[in-house]
């Protein structure tokens, strides 16, 4: 699994993905990890069929017991399936997911993971020294959805938004917008149902300071070319099926 280093501070950020042995129909994902010290966050950590590429991959940087705390953006299976397999991993540890999912993602196996159910309006999570916040990202696409802004790193991990679908092996960032739009445009109409939810969050995020647009799929944004996507997104029409 390919491993790039976002952010090396007072803490640490790691993206994962490009898993050239994962199984062929399987979607690609992008999962993070902050490192502050003896304590560590695990974003978005993927679905049961990466869990043991993924765990060998974050034990390279981080001890297992250091794994202090798990998020998830929603509920899909791409992003945390694998939940039943780290909860055999990391007993000590605690989930922080939107309130919305927990009788769902139950259902992928959590007997010693604490929950922490995140209000919609969103909360903040302290480690050693990084201040995290969940920033709500409802309907985007799911109906109870959260992205992650830290504000010292200066990179927001998006979750869906920003997303691309793209062959294997494809770059960890964008090298150039206006070729990087039709790997994203028919992802964001089709799974993106509402405007008004989009116009809410690009709200929220202009009001960021922001380096680095992490998503879930695809390539990461850094740069100039997070205004270009927000500007990009914000003018796009959501919500249409396509076929």
């Amino acid at each position: 699994m390919k491993t790039t280093t976002l952010y090396d501070g007072r803490h640490r950020w790691i993206a994962f993905g490009r898993d050239p042995d994962k199984p062929e129909k399987i979607i690609d994902t992008n999962q993070y990890l902050i490192v502050d010290g003896k304590r560590a966050l695990l974003m978005d950590p993927g679905g049961i069929e990466i869990f043991s590429a993924m765990l060998a991959s974050v034990l390279r940087f981080t001890d297992i017991d250091a794994i202090t705390d798990l998020f998830a953006s929603h509920q899909d299976p791409d992003i945390i399936s694998s939940l039943g397999l780290w909860d055999q991993a990391l007993p000590h540890a605690r989930l922080h997911a939107p309130w919305l999912w927990e009788g769902f993602l139950r259902h992928f196996g959590l007997n010693h993971i604490e929950y922490v159910a995140i209000p919609d309006e969103g909360s903040t999570l302290s480690l050693e020294t990084a201040q995290i916040q969940f920033i709500p990202a409802h309907y985007l696409h799911a109906s109870g959805n959260f992205h992650v802004y830290d504000p010292a790193a200066r990179i927001l991990m998006s979750g869906d938004v920003g997303a691309a679908l793209e062959p294997e092996g494809a770059p960890m960032f964008v090298e150039d917008f206006e070729e990087h739009i039709p790997k994203m445009k028919m992802f964001h109409q089709r799974w993106m149902p509402s405007n008004k939810a989009k116009q809410d969050w690009i709200r929220r995020v202009r009001a960021l300071d922001i380096d680095m647009l992490a998503p879930q799929h695809g390539r990461i944004f850094r740069g100039d070319d997070v205004k270009r996507f927000l500007d990009w997104f914000e003018a796009l029409e959501v919500g249409t099926a396509v076929g």
